[in-house]
């Protein structure tokens, strides 16, 4: 009469023979030994206790409701029923306390906490390959304290933070399509090789070099430092520019000078190789090539000057002009008047050719019959007015800069030069 059906159950806590009382006494007694273990990853363990947050049930007489529920004679019958013979009682928790007590735990200690990362990438000498993710340990407040505040109330004993996909994960894994698809990507840019060539020197760019210009972003986008692209560009156009660089020459009288100077030679363009290299590197190409030039010379050898070249000797006051290294013309000449239109020296391409130009300048006009321009307004021609050349002339009665020369020796270059010949001009 005053006693439970046997197998009953309140919160699975078994109150089989026991009265109302006792059964409050035990369930109360059960309650106040309540743990909550969280399992952490790592094999490592938090226990939240029923003291840690006010845990108590809440009860209305359902404990005594339940017993009445239960009719005295046929207690023989609940041995083969399981009607009645369960229920739950309401409990209650003060949430306050709970969060409190989450958030003074372990993992959510900053000094504890290491964040998740995604997997990263490597530059090996066998290429690139994926740094694995780091999965980290942070966990999600909101999740753990929905998920706990339910396992609670339901008198659940064991969260696994694992399980109920509490923490906070990469957004990438090694395995993940995105990330391989990123590595094979790093590796098409890394396999390319450009081997440049300057006349018989090389110079031999490939993954040990591009890899240090490669980065990915946050979205994974594989991107190029543009500047350090440049910059490689324009060491090769430091080491291997040519223009206004002095250059050993060997003169016909068999002495090795250098010559200051001039805009003769060649130059990279910057700007159209870096973007012309990294295109390349794009499409993983393996390739000899030239870089793109703003400016070309006739050759990589002898100082870029070759063996087609006028040689225009200003203190002896004659010329040379060598086509193919044989000699074809040489003569006296007169150059810039060397006190005040002194013929600068170094080394010009000739810029065009012009048969019957008329010269202006301040003060005079002068009709020649071959005009060959090599330095802006500087050029050699054909000076009818002249009964002599060579000698001093040039100290005292030179030109306006320009190259004067008797006819037949202008007629004969004229005939037989190539416009962006070399003009090596020196004292």
């Amino acid at each position: 009469m005053n006693h439970f059906y046997y197998g009953s159950q309140i919160n699975n806590i078994n109150v089989s023979g026991k009265t109302v009382q006792e059964a409050n006494g035990l369930l109360a007694s059960e309650l106040s030994s309540y743990t909550m273990n969280l399992k952490l990853r790592g094999g490592k363990n938090e226990q939240i206790r029923a003291s840690d947050i006010g845990l108590k049930y809440t009860s209305d007489g359902e404990v005594l409701d339940f017993k009445d529920r239960q009719n005295a004679f046929k207690w023989i019958s609940a041995f083969f029923s399981a009607k009645n013979s369960k229920m739950t009682e309401e409990v209650s928790y003060d949430k306050k306390l709970l969060k409190e007590r989450l958030y003074k735990s372990s993992f959510f200690d900053s000094k504890n906490i290491i964040e998740p990362k995604n997997p990263t990438f490597e530059y090996t000498d066998k290429g690139y390959v994926i740094v694995p993710e780091v999965l980290g340990n942070k966990v999600n407040e909101d999740i753990l304290y929905n998920y706990v505040s339910s396992a609670i109330l339901k008198d659940e004993t064991t969260t696994d933070l694992e399980a109920i996909k509490c923490y906070v994960n990469p957004q990438y894994t090694s395995n993940s399509q995105k990330i391989i698809d990123v590595k094979n990507m790093l590796n098409k840019y890394a396999l390319s090789k450009i081997t440049y060539t300057f006349g018989s020197n090389k110079e031999v760019l490939d993954g040990s070099t591009i890899n240090k210009w490669l980065k990915v972003d946050d979205k994974f986008s594989v991107t190029f430092d543009e500047g350090k692209v440049k910059t490689y560009v324009s060491t090769l156009s430091s080491n291997y520019n040519t223009v206004g660089k002095a250059r050993s020459f060997k003169t016909t009288s068999g002495q090795t000078i250098n010559v200051n100077g001039g805009d003769y030679g060649w130059s990279i363009n910057t700007a159209k190789e870096t973007e012309a290299l990294i295109k390349s590197i794009k499409e993983g190409q393996i390739i000899t090539k030239e870089p793109t030039y703003s400016q070309t010379a006739l050759s990589h050898e002898s100082g870029d000057i070759g063996n087609s070249y006028v040689e225009i000797d200003m203190g002896r006051q004659h010329l040379w002009f060598y086509k193919n290294g044989t000699l074809i013309a040489e003569g006296n000449v007169v150059t810039g008047n060397i006190r005040d239109h002194a013929t600068p020296a170094g080394v010009f391409k000739l810029k065009y050719k012009e048969k019957n130009a008329t010269l202006k300048g301040p003060g005079y006009e002068a009709p020649v019959t071959y005009w060959m321009p090599f330095n802006n307004g500087i050029g050699m021609h054909d000076a009818s007015w002249r009964g002599e050349f060579g000698g001093n002339i040039y100290k005292s009665n030179g030109s306006h800069g320009c190259v004067n020369q008797p006819i037949n020796l202008a007629k004969t270059i004229f005939d037989n030069i190539q416009v962006g010949t070399p003009v090596v001009c020196f004292y």
